[in-house]
């Protein structure tokens, strides 16, 4: 018995053991297709509308569908209107108003599909006309909403990370306040990226290389919403690097400034050095002298000037290149009132040289 017992508990745990290990469902169900305006059956009486629609059964690899999300555009974004198992929904609205509506399918695990095509649909009652309404006396609401931006297009903004994108700017009887731009959002559908006054759109955070879908809606003061844009792809893209500062260049010359002074008179003997490694062309040396007394008056080996106490070397024919390790001997005489100390910097085509 007890060897029984041991040969059926092993054939059990055999059997359990080797019992397969299920993944959990991560796949979403197909994107609702083929929506339709569905007026619902005309109703006397009723004064408030109803924007229904149709569409096509989305499918799923786990089986069929659960349930179907609807989703209503308003002056605050995407709202969720309802849900239904089957095939046919819609929401309550303004008589003669339309609505952009989509729609998203959701299996037994909760993954959700990709959004629908949007549809813009009016609020009606039926297929019977509606009453004419009693005047009011009352100033008339603007419900008349902002014209569908056009011409969304990608590849107008360059120097951000992200994405970046324009489009022309939508028309309204009172004026557009704002513009809202949506991003499609895996499992989220239409989420509001952000809102701007501008007619192009900058989101940062996001993948670079990678294509994100947006839309773009026209509102106006009334809180009327105009037709989504033309869903566009645009693609996040690294922006322009930041400039490298620019780093102070390291002396490529070296001067000497030797000068013997008698009463009102001086003389000044100088040697320029190329210190660096390739030839120096075309040269112009340049100091200011510290005492406003100092004054050049004749050189050699050089065409001088003098501005106020800036005073100016410039190459003559024959030594117009110095070149590397190559030592250049000027001078000048000139004439002071009293003081002559020396110049404390000196520059070679505007590079900062040492002084020994």
């Amino acid at each position: 018995m007890k060897a029984r017992l041991a040969l059926v508990t092993g054939a059990l745990l055999a059997i359990t053991t080797s019992l397969p290990a299920y993944a959990a469902d991560t796949t979403p169900p197909t994107r609702p297709t083929g929506l339709i305006s569905c007026p619902p059956p005309s109703a006397p009486g009723q004064q408030y509308g109803y924007a229904s629609i149709c569409w096509q059964p989305a499918t799923d690899d786990a089986g069929p569908v659960a349930e179907y999300e609807l989703y209503v555009l308003e002056a605050t974004g995407f709202r969720l209107a309802t849900t239904t198992t089957g095939t046919l929904a819609g929401t309550t609205g303004v008589m003669g108003r339309a609505y952009t509506l989509y729609v998203m399918a959701v299996d037994a695990s909760g993954n959700r599909s990709a959004p629908s095509a949007f549809i813009t649909v009016t609020a009606t009652t039926g297929m019977q006309p509606s009453p004419t309404p009693t005047p009011s006396p009352s100033p008339i609401p603007d419900e008349t909403p902002p014209s569908q931006p056009a011409n969304v297009r990608d590849g107008c903004v360059f120097d951000f990370p992200g994405t970046g994108f324009c489009w022309n700017a939508s028309t309204d009887d009172v004026g557009v306040t704002a513009y809202d731009v949506y991003r499609e959002s895996p499992q989220q559908g239409w989420v509001k990226a952000g809102t701007t006054a501008q007619t192009f759109f900058i989101e940062t955070g996001l993948v670079t290389g990678q294509y994100y879908n947006y839309t773009v809606v026209a509102r106006d003061a009334a809180g009327n919403v105009s037709r989504p844009s033309a869903v566009t792809p645009v693609l996040a893209r690294p922006g322009f690097p930041t400039p490298t500062p620019t780093p102070t260049p390291t002396p490529s010359c070296e001067v000497t400034y030797n000068t013997s002074a008698w009463n009102t008179g001086m003389s000044t003997w100088m040697t320029v050095k190329n210190t660096g490694t390739t030839p120096v062309g075309a040269w112009t040396l340049a100091f200011t002298f510290p005492d406003a007394g100092q004054r050049a008056t004749q050189g050699y080996s050089a065409t001088w000037t003098q501005a106020g106490a800036v005073v100016t070397a410039v190459n003559l024919p024959w030594n117009a290149e110095i070149r590397p390790g190559a030592t250049l001997h000027l001078g000048f005489t000139g004439a002071h009132t009293g003081t002559n100390p020396k110049p404390a910097a000196f520059t070679l085509n505007g590079g900062a040289c040492t002084v020994t």
